[in-house]
């Protein structure tokens, strides 16, 4: 069993899902510089300077000046600001995948229009296939023995 489990382990997919894993939760954290640090702001600045960070509602009907404060304060909250701040890195995420996606496809789609040319046969084949031309066309080219029977 414990070989079964490292010939799983060790074969290339899993391998290869691993480093995309790791890939991915790496440019999940520049993803989320991105919206944090780069498109919140500006939308803070569109909407009257408004920080969705800490845009919540206090379950509990207590004022409280930001999410930190109520959360300090045990106060159940709904952050509907960091929900919009997540659905944002989601389709940022989510657009960038497909235009990965979109790349690839076309990459495939471009090999496959390619005319594949068939390598050429080796040395055994081209004899193999004038031998057998030779015999279709019914002259082998070899010469009857002395002696030989005739007709055969």
């Amino acid at each position: 069993m414990l070989q079964e489990f490292k010939e799983f382990a060790l074969r290339g997919n899993v391998v290869d899902m691993a480093v995309g894993i790791v890939i991915g939760a790496a440019f999940s954290t520049i993803v989320r510089s991105l919206v944090d640090d780069i498109v919140m702001p500006p939308m803070g600045v569109v909407t009257g300077g408004v920080d969705f960070s800490n845009m919540f509602i206090a379950l509990n009907g207590g004022d409280y000046a930001s999410l930190a404060q109520a959360r300090q304060a045990g106060a159940p909250t709904l952050n509907f600001g960091l929900f919009i701040n997540n659905v944002i890195s989601f389709l940022i995420v989510a657009f960038v995948l497909f235009m990965v996606v979109k790349a690839m496809n076309r990459l495939r789609r471009k090999q496959e229009d390619e005319p594949q040319t068939e390598p050429r046969p080796s040395r055994e084949v081209q004899l193999l296939e004038e031998i057998r031309d030779a015999l279709v066309a019914g002259g082998t080219g070899r010469k009857r023995p002395p002696g030989a029977p005739q007709g055969s």
